[in-house]
């Protein structure tokens, strides 16, 4: 049950993550689900990272593949449920989108307007399809699906990277083989650097997609089970949820949903509807 595992352990890792966003590394190690953080969020509540997950997963089993149109349109109900969870770039993306401008223009402009868009938003969301396509096919479509909020190009390459270990796990890989594979196919030179010499650079659970890509890969490749990987990258702080939304779907991927400790499983908001969706993304796979 690894692609089941890998969408549980995005929205474990998120809520876990959820009262640490945006603080400093905390002095008390946390292990379970807390309340509060910068939303008042319940306890095994998530965040927008999950949100747009399921967004993605949703619109790959509605269209039994990726479509622009319908994942737009997906991710823009998902952030009218709660906007004010969203990043700078996301926020300025879908108010755009649902005033009326063209998606990929309205990427353009929010990149002009905010001097950058290399934010961690497209990495996070984009696991589901590391779920539905083996690894060569992923790497582009990832680029693609990331393309569509962020046009700045090296958040793109870091969702690919992940998705593509998280494709290989899923059907089987080592942590290992997987991590060779994508770096392997990775052609961003940053990208490949940092990601592909993971061991030889500090994380940063930043904002930046580099930085909390790179977070996320390295507190997976070093821990020796799912629930260290998660608790490793939620207690260094920063972007706690995003960090944790990524290596916890690197994390299920690869340990299997029956590697998470069931009291995360069973305080998690949604858990048997994410079960449910990621059997569906699994069942619809464009490989099976």
């Amino acid at each position: 049950m690894r692609h089941v595992g890998s969408l549980v352990a995005l929205a474990i890792g998120d809520a876990l993550g959820a009262p640490l966003e945006g603080s400093r590394k905390p002095e008390a190690w946390l292990a379970e689900y807390r309340s509060g953080g910068r939303h008042s969020r319940k306890k095994g509540e998530f965040t927008d990272d999950t949100l747009q997950a399921v967004a993605v997963a949703e619109s790959l089993v509605a269209c039994r593949g990726f479509c622009e149109n319908d994942l737009v349109e997906k991710l823009s109900e998902a952030y009218i449920v709660r906007p004010e969870w969203f990043g700078p770039t996301s926020t300025f993306f879908f108010d755009l989108v649902r005033s009326g401008t063209v998606p990929h223009h309205a990427a353009l402009l929010v990149h002009k307007r905010n001097h950058g868009s290399r934010t961690n938003g497209s990495v996070m969301r984009g696991f589901p399809l590391g779920i539905f396509y083996p690894a060569p096919e992923v790497y582009e479509i990832s680029i693609a699906c990331s393309r569509l909020t962020h046009y700045d190009p090296v958040g793109g390459h870091c969702s690919a990277f992940l998705n593509a270990m998280v494709s290989d796990m899923c059907r089987g890989a080592s942590r290992a083989a997987a991590f060779r594979h994508a770096r392997s196919l990775c052609i961003h030179n940053e990208v490949h650097t940092v990601l592909g010499s993971y061991d030889q650079y500090d994380p940063d659970p930043s904002l930046d997609a580099v930085g909390c890509s790179h977070a996320a890969l390295f507190s997976f490749m070093h821990a020796k089970s799912a629930e260290m990987a998660i608790l490793s990258a939620v207690n260094r702080g920063g972007d706690a949820d995003t960090v944790g939304s990524c290596t916890g779907a690197l994390a299920g991927a690869y340990w299997g949903l029956g590697a998470l400790p069931e009291r995360w499983r069973g305080g998690l908001e949604g858990y048997d509807r994410l079960v449910q969706l990621a059997e569906r993304v699994w069942d619809y796979r464009s490989d099976r």
